[in-house]
């Protein structure tokens, strides 16, 4: 197989390269690379981007995140300089901006906007209380448990009906059900929040209180049965369908003819995917067990939750304060940052319209494309190479890798905002109320059709990047084509241990713990020989214990098996992406071993993983680094790029990294998966 080598820089000839994602002076000499490459990289940097109170970590994605607000908000500030037309795109925008900018009217309208619907909460009767369950779950939030439309696991073309446990108000169910001093302290925080939040709605202090406490008592009920973090990574154990009479057979405290009518505006489905068994149960028997007072103010506190962003300061303030405790943040972000928010996070295709006209060159694109077949070829070696893998599991995977779709910059089709209502005589509450009544409705929409595949799951303007397993697609908005990840005036070496590791990672993820149990056109099939099967789970559970191994704090370790697919997706991402690097200079002649090759005094090789650490700079306050080891699948910045790089042979080589150095791993304890 041949392929076209990318040029990312402008000569082939050997003239003098020097770096231009890479800082040179951030590099931290007095930390040896071979003892904690993340600090000897980006100690400089760090230093020099100290957190401030807005911000409870600071990185190189919040770098690009903040340019590209200042470039979202320069855009909407000319929407409303040209007086936009009442019910186009461009009003709709610059209405929410505006309206969440203009504290003076919100304050003065205080709760005013919610008062009536906590009142029809209140006063509804005892036999009213089904109707105020399919209201509150058609307008205002999903209380107890979630339904609506996604690609059936089984067969991506085609939508399946999904019954799915309900959210809770701290995230994880560790904060409910945990009593040592940290989740303590984050379970009175929220305590807190519930009874201030109700206070600002209008309630008594004693009122409020009561309110609180039946909260805790449904959402740690509600947390007792939810999916503790390693078990939701079980992507089969979701698939779960019953026939509708099965459904109603095992939650009979659910009227579902009358749910999927009056809350989706469509016929009972034939059948459904329950994904949480046990904790749909548990919502279903709540729903018998709870007095009427105990349900309504939890859903007294459900609504008031959804509706306090877009309330006045009081409601905001009290967030925040929360937040505080969750994070370790010391301040809120500059309300026009809130505000931009607030717009894209409704509207998000419109601007990201705008966006894209004005930042994003069709030639990033181009480079792009180039650079992901070129990427695609090497992930195609290392599954060849497979030591550990049968011939028919590898035929298997390179049909799936050849199958890849591949999403750069923007959506071939925009969104259609039309019929969305915003008034900018209506409070911001309703304006936002109105805009998700606009999204729900384009979801419930899709019931009955086939899967749109054209579709992007992110804007244009968001710095980040995904792989959808059951559209079996890489997708990298506009956002993230910039420096250090993307740089056409940068060289390869920079280029490949940027963007090429994000789409190599990418790539991994289509092969993951999670993406391997899907095939080639995104359904749910296994494609594995139990051999196979069995030899891929043991190198991921090798690769789990490595990172299980790290304590992040006293007494907290990193999760291994939570993280797993995101680590594997870097590891796979590195890999990968230092074979096309290879390959590419390759072809073009270049002899990366040689002087004349030199960058900045640095071999190619090593300034390839520099800029893979560079890209993970990062600080950090120890509160969000609980936080995010607790919630989030990604392990945090100096995991990934010390943990991982471990276990990479070449970049031990390339800083001689030797035995007896803390980052130094024997081929022997190694794991190679991809």
């Amino acid at each position: 197989m041949t392929f076209g080598a990318l040029a990312l820089t402008a000569s082939c000839a050997m003239a003098a390269q020097h770096l231009a994602s890479v800082d040179k002076a951030g590099i931290d000499n007095s930390i040896p690379a071979g003892e904690d490459f993340y600090r000897h990289v980006n100690n400089g940097w760090m230093q020099a981007h100290p957190l401030t109170d807005e911000y409870s970590r600071y990185g190189m994605f919040n770098v690009l995140n903040d340019e590209a607000e200042k470039n979202v908000k320069d855009i909407v500030l000319h929407l409303g300089e040209s007086n936009p037309q009442k019910g186009t795109n461009a009003y709709k925008v610059w209405t929410l901006y505006s309206q969440a900018m203009d504290s003076v009217r919100r304050n003065n309208e205080g709760n005013a906007p919610i008062r009536a619907h906590l009142k029809k909460i209140e006063n509804t009767p005892h036999e009213g209380m089904e109707d105020l369950f399919l209201w509150m779950h058609g307008n205002y939030s999903s209380p107890f448990f979630q339904a609506g439309p996604m690609e059936n696991l089984v067969n991506s073309n085609e939508y399946a009906m999904y019954v799915s446990g309900g959210s809770l108000g701290m995230g994880d169910r560790d904060y409910y059900l945990l009593n040592d001093k940290d989740n303590t302290r984050i379970r009175n925080a929220y305590k807190k929040l519930i009874t201030d939040q109700m206070v600002n709605a209008g309630y008594s202090k004693k009122d409020a209180k009561r309110i609180m406490k039946n909260v805790m008592k449904i959402e740690t009920a509600l947390a007792d049965s939810t999916w503790t973090r390693e078990e939701s990574r079980n992507i089969p154990a979701m698939y779960n369908p019953r026939t509708f009479a099965q459904l109603k057979e095992l939650y009979p405290h659910i009227n579902w003819d009358r749910f999927f009518i009056e809350t989706m505006g469509i016929e009972s489905p034939d059948n459904v995917i329950v994904t949480e068994l046990k904790t749909v149960k548990q919502a279903d028997n709540l729903m018998a067990s709870l007095t009427d007072r105990e349900i309504k103010d939890y859903y007294l506190w459900k609504y008031v939750a959804q509706a306090a962003p877009y309330l006045s300061d009081k409601f905001t303030d009290t967030a925040f304060e929360f937040s505080k405790v969750m994070s370790g943040v010391k301040q809120q972000r500059p309300r026009w940052k809130r505000s931009l928010a607030t717009a894209e996070g409704l509207l998000g295709e419109a601007v990201g319209q705008l966006y894209v006209e004005k930042y994003f060159p069709e030639s990033s694109k181009e480079q792009m494309l180039e650079l992901v077949n070129n990427l695609k070829h090497a992930l195609g070696k290392h599954i060849i190479d497979l030591p550990w893998m049968s011939t028919d599991t590898k035929m298997k995977a390179m049909e799936k890798l050849n199958a890849f779709t591949v999403k750069i910059g923007y959506p071939d089709k925009w969104k259609d905002y039309s019929a969305m209502e915003i008034d900018e005589a209506l409070p911001l509450y309703e304006n936002v109320h109105n805009a998700q009544m606009w999204h729900q409705k384009e979801t419930y929409a899709k019931w009955g059709k086939p899967v749109d595949k054209t579709e992007w799951g992110m804007t244009p303007q968001t710095v980040n990047a995904y792989y959808s397993p059951l559209a079996n697609e890489i997708v990298f908005p506009a956002a993230i084509l910039q420096a250090p990840f993307f740089n056409p005036e940068a060289t390869d070496a920079e280029n490949y241990g940027g963007i090429g590791v994000v789409i190599g990672h990418e790539m991994s993820h289509g092969f993951d713990d999670q993406g391997c149990n899907f095939d080639a056109k995104g359904n749910m099939v296994n494609w594995w020989t139990d051999e196979d099967a069995k030899a891929f789970k043991d190198l991921t559970k090798g690769l789990a214990d490595q990172f299980d191994k790290i304590e992040i704090l006293p007494g907290l370790m990193a999760n291994g098996e939570y993280t797993l697919g995101e680590n594997i997706g870097d590891q796979g991402g590195l890999r990968v992406s230092h074979t096309a690097f290879l390959d590419s200079q390759k072809a073009k002649g270049v002899d990366i071993e040689s002087k004349d090759a030199l960058i900045d005094g640095f071999t190619p090789e090593q300034v390839f993983y520099l800029n893979y650490a560079n890209i993970w700079a990062t600080n950090i306050r120890d509160a969000e680094k609980r936080n995010l080891t607790i919630g989030d699948v990604h392990s945090l910045a100096e995991n990934r790029v010390n943990v991982t790089l471990r276990n990479i042979t070449p970049f031990l080589k390339a800083f001689g990294i030797k035995p007896g150095d803390k980052l130094y791993l024997s081929p022997e304890e190694q794991v190679v998966i991809w």
